[in-house]
Formats: structure tokens, sequence, C-alpha cells
């Protein structure tokens, strides 16, 4: 693992991360245990992960946690997943402190039980000057409802001549998603072998190298962030051009 750390080259690591943390369910199965069971695990996934990445220098990691699909899951298994938000959040907020890390959230959050809504906030709030990594948790999160809603909120300031429809460029489009004050996404990570991207930050992820994992998300730890890191910074990123002019102007 340590040859890993030393192949990564820390002048060129992803400024934002996002990462699907799938397999949970299919972990749990597989050890004969309910669904619940797996989401338990998988804190400390995400804790590794975190830690991680603020120790390599990414600035910003974006987590999908709870989807607007997710809704339609059984209510037991929903009532289990938002308790253990709330839980996990009251847990974590010391070491957010102590880490330096701020958090954040996407999605339609108002919709989230009261309760959780409340402590997210708080969590929010508390952390909101902590500046090592912006970790952000996409809950109730659904890409298309996202851009939907920003087409809605733009429409309604053309309809009243607060914006005129020629001055509607990408930067207006950004600046009325739930994701405005985050950039681009550099690298996603799924994991569990699937290879979808499951209404994830379709706009912020135009440019975005993906990298998929057989790993189930319970599993993944450090070296297999390493790995996507590695992998990631093997690539040349070209954003629409060709070789040439990527070597030309570096």
């Amino acid at each position: 693992m340590k040859e890993k750390l030393r192949s990564i080259n820390l002048h060129k690591v992803p400024n934002h991360i996002a990462v699907i943390m799938d397999g949970n369910g299919r972990w749990a199965k597989g050890k004969g245990m309910q669904r619940i069971f797996g989401h338990r695990n998988a804190l400390t996934a995400i804790r590794e992960t975190a830690d991680t990445a603020s120790e390599l220098g990414v600035k910003y990691l974006t987590m999908y946690a709870f989807s607007t699909e997710n809704w339609s899951r059984p209510k037991l298994e929903v009532d289990a997943l938002m308790s253990l938000l709330i839980t996990t959040l009251k847990k974590e907020l010391p070491e957010f402190m102590k880490k330096n890390v701020r958090v954040n959230a996407i999605g339609n959050t108002k919709i989230l039980p009261k309760t959780a809504q409340k402590v997210l906030n708080n969590v929010i709030q508390e952390t909101k000057n902590n500046h090592k990594i912006t970790l952000t948790f996409a809950l109730s999160y659904g890409a298309r409802e996202e851009i939907v809603n920003a087409i809605k909120n733009i429409s309604k300031k053309v309809v009243n001549n607060e914006l005129e429809i020629e001055k509607i460029n990408d930067k207006i489009i950004n600046n009325h998603l739930y994701t405005f004050n985050l950039p681009d996404v550099d690298l996603m990570i799924r994991t569990s072998g699937e290879h979808r991207i499951s209404n994830f930050l379709l706009w912020q992820m135009a440019y975005a190298e993906i990298y998929f994992t057989d790993v189930l998300w319970p599993d993944f730890r450090k070296e297999n962030l390493y790995n996507a890191i590695l992998d990631y910074q093997n690539r040349e990123r070209r954003f629409g051009k060709t070789s040439e002019q990527i070597k030309t102007n570096e």
C-alpha cells in the first residue's frame, strides 16, 4: 500500500471526487444479514474514504447517500436509514471539527424527516468555517429533478423580467443547481460492479473520469481509493481537445 501511495502524484489528485456507494445490501445478504446491516457497516468505508481523500489533498468529496428513488424502498429500510443518518451525524460532528471537515448537503432535503433536517442543518452550520475538505452528502437527490428545478427557477426569472433569455449560459444554469458552490466532478467512483451513473450529478460529470470497481462499498478502503486515483492519473483528460493540444499547453 505504501508503494501505491508513493506512486500517486500529489500535485495531480482530483479536486472533486464523487462516489456512488453501491453494494451495501448485497454485502449484507452475502453474510445472511438484513440490508440495514450493510448500511451500518458502510460507515467505516465513508470515514476511511473521507480521511484518505483529505490526506491526499482532495478538496471536495461528494457521496451519493440517498436518492430520490430510494424513497420507494420498504418503509422499514427507509426509516432505518434516516435513523442511521441522524445518529451518524451526531456521532461524527466532533471528528468533523477535529479534522477540519466542512459538511454540505445537496438534494431535496426539505422532505427528510424533521429530526434529520435539524441534525443535518446543525452539522452544516457548525462546520461551515472548516476548510480542509468539503464532504457533501447527496440526500433525497436526483439529477433530473435538480435540472428540472433549475429550469423552472430560471424560467420564473425570465417571466418576471429578471433575466434575459440571451443571457442564459452554463454559468447561469450552474448557479441554479444544488451544487452551485461546488466545482465540476473530476473523478466518479462506483462500487459493486455496476456500470451506471444512476441519475447522479448528470450536469456536473460532463467531463468526469469514471472508475468502476467490483468491490462492495462496505469493503472499500484506503487502498481502493488509491487504485481509483492512480487509474485517474494514468488517463489523459482532453476536454474535447486533441492529445497534441494538451501536450502543447502543459
